[in-house]
């Protein structure tokens, strides 16, 4: 089932809703931020014995190269053009620089490869094409990154998928893989969809409401947080979790840990971090940080943030930060960084602003 009509609308409104939180922490920064925060070290500091891994900004036959999943620090899948200008591939490129190519699509047909996912072996995602028709079509594909086996197709069969670019876009559980979809009709509901990673037909389970999928088998409420509570939905259990919010706060969350944007006068005052039952609070830092990520504290730990300078663009001169929430303490972890992504424990980063020159990847997993 593809996108159109009204179901169309009624996904570009749930991925409004869903996006609210991460945008709205991107609020022009505030002025002045009086209150102390937590302590700042250095990345050699805190870790002397683990290091960013660099990966070339470009393959070996020449084209751009852009990681979008790590299998390990060294070890990635990302897209990059033919190069002859007319096709996107997907590929994996190994921690010894050797490169095999997944999947291929037509540059002129606007692919997409998102939503990555991956359990042991098993890596999926999603491809979005736009053909000649203008009609998008999106499906869902497989690899066994560990073989040299070609890909496979899951299904067409995706409903109006709505992507975050949060690492819980898609799921695998238990052998099969999850999603979220905007249901048809004029009342906002949303369909949790999976498909066995073997294949076979699409199970489909209709919610109430604009959610989006957590940590499996968790749920969290789309666009609350800045008008209401949010809720927190175990599909197993049937079990709510309401989290409040005041006035003053836009809140985010997931099954752990919830981010909370505390409002000023003139704009954000600080980004703390507490528990969904509100215990536990902490404060991660002051208005001119912005959360670099979607998802909440990665690992159940880390809330990546990023500094600008504001005499400097944003996309070359960011301060990277993480903040530990085990220990309260903030680190520094690169300076100058560009566009920033997390999945699976593995924290990336660009370098070089606009005319990317390198990447560079952290297990998060590894810091003790």
């Amino acid at each position: 089932m593809n996108a159109t009509g009204p179901v169309r609308r009624q996904l570009v409104g749930l991925a409004a809703a869903l996006a609210a939180g991460g945008v709205l922490l991107a609020l022009p920064a505030a002025t002045s931020d009086p209150a102390p925060g937590p302590k700042v070290s250095t990345f050699a500091e805190v870790w002397p014995d683990s290091q960013p891994v660099e990966i070339p900004a470009s393959l070996p036959d020449g084209p751009a190269y852009s990681p979008v999943h790590f299998l390990d620090a060294r070890t990635s899948v990302g897209t990059a053009p033919s190069p002859e200008g007319t096709d996107l591939r997907l590929v994996l490129r190994a921690a010894d620089g050797a490169v095999r190519e997944l999947r291929r699509l037509p540059i002129a047909d606007a692919p997409q490869f998102i939503g990555f996912t991956r359990d042991g072996d098993q890596l999926a995602w999603a491809e979005s094409t736009s053909g000649e028709d203008g009609v998008g079509r999106t499906e869902l594909w497989t690899t066994n990154v560990a073989s040299a086996g070609p890909a496979r197709r899951l299904t067409t069969d995706t409903g109006a998928m709505v992507f975050m670019n949060s690492q819980y876009d898609m799921v695998i559980h238990s052998g099969r893989l999850y999603w979220a979809a905007a249901a048809p009709g004029e009342e906002p509901a949303t369909e949790i969809r999976s498909v066995a990673l073997a294949g076979g037909p699409v199970s489909v389970r209709t919610e109430q409401g604009a959610w989006s999928i957590s940590a499996y088998p968790w749920l969290a409420s789309a666009g609350a947080g800045a008008s209401g509570p949010v809720l927190l939905r175990n599909l197993d259990q049937r079990k709510v979790i309401e989290v409040d919010a005041t006035g003053s706060e836009l809140v985010t969350c997931s099954p752990t840990w919830c981010r909370v944007l505390v409002l000023a006068a003139d704009g954000p005052g600080r980004i703390e971090l507490m528990r969904p039952d509100g215990t536990g609070r902490q404060r991660v830092a002051g208005g001119v940080a912005t959360a670099a990520v979607i998802d909440v504290a990665v690992l159940d730990r880390f809330e990546v943030v990023t500094l600008a300078d504001a005499q400097r663009t944003a996309t070359d001169n960011q301060q990277l930060l993480l903040y530990d929430a085990r220990d309260q303490r903030t680190v520094v972890v690169a300076e100058g960084s560009g566009l920033v992504l997390c999945r699976d424990g593995i924290l990336w980063w660009s370098t070089g602003g606009s005319d990317i020159t390198a990447w560079h990847a952290l297990d998060l997993r590894t810091l003790r």
